[in-house]
Formats: structure tokens, sequence, C-alpha cells
């Protein structure tokens, strides 16, 4: 029962925060300040999902070079720091991420 409560109270914010945005009248339109704040949302969101599998890979805080994870992040990092390109930045960080794991065992 808990989790079915839990499912509709987060579906029930969630229909809310999007009916809010739809019923102030002026669709795209916000204050500069929010604006301003929600560019820095994915960034945020991006670095609180992907920090914690580079550094923690077991549970614990690895910064060794034995962490395979940690140097394709790194690799990945400045593939996208020199090239801009999503695509060459996820294909190199995945290719190292392979080669690492393959050769640290």
């Amino acid at each position: 029962m808990t989790l079915w409560l839990t499912v509709l109270v987060i579906g029930a914010a969630t229909y809310g925060l999007r009916v809010a945005f739809l019923a102030r009248g002026t669709p795209g339109a916000l204050p500069p300040l929010a604006q301003e704040t929600l560019r820095f949302v994915p960034v945020a969101v991006l670095s609180a999902l992907i920090l914690p599998a580079l550094l923690q890979p077991a549970g614990a805080l690895d910064l060794s070079t034995g962490n395979a994870r940690l140097l394709a992040g790194i690799l990945a990092a400045l593939v996208a720091w020199r090239t801009r390109n999503a695509l060459a930045t996820v294909g190199s960080g995945m290719a190292a991420l392979w080669v690492l794991q393959a050769v640290l065992r």
C-alpha cells in the first residue's frame, strides 16, 4: 500500500508542477531569474548521476589508477572539452572503459 501511495503522491506532484506552468496563461514566458536558474539543472543532474559512478565504483571512494571508470571518465571529459561532440565523447568514453576493464582485470 505504501508503494502505491508513494507513486500516486509523486504523480500528483509532477502533474501539479506541469499544470502550474500551463495555467499561468503565457506559455514559455518565465521570469528571468527562473530562466537563469533552470539553465543549470541539466549540468547538476548529469553531475549527480555520473560522479558517484566514477568516484565510487565499488561503494567506496577510489581515486587510484586502477579505477577504470575514473580514467575513462577523464578521457571522455577531455574529448568533450576538445571536440564539443556528444557522440565522440560517449564513444571514446565507452571504448576507453571497455579497454581499461580488459587490461586492468
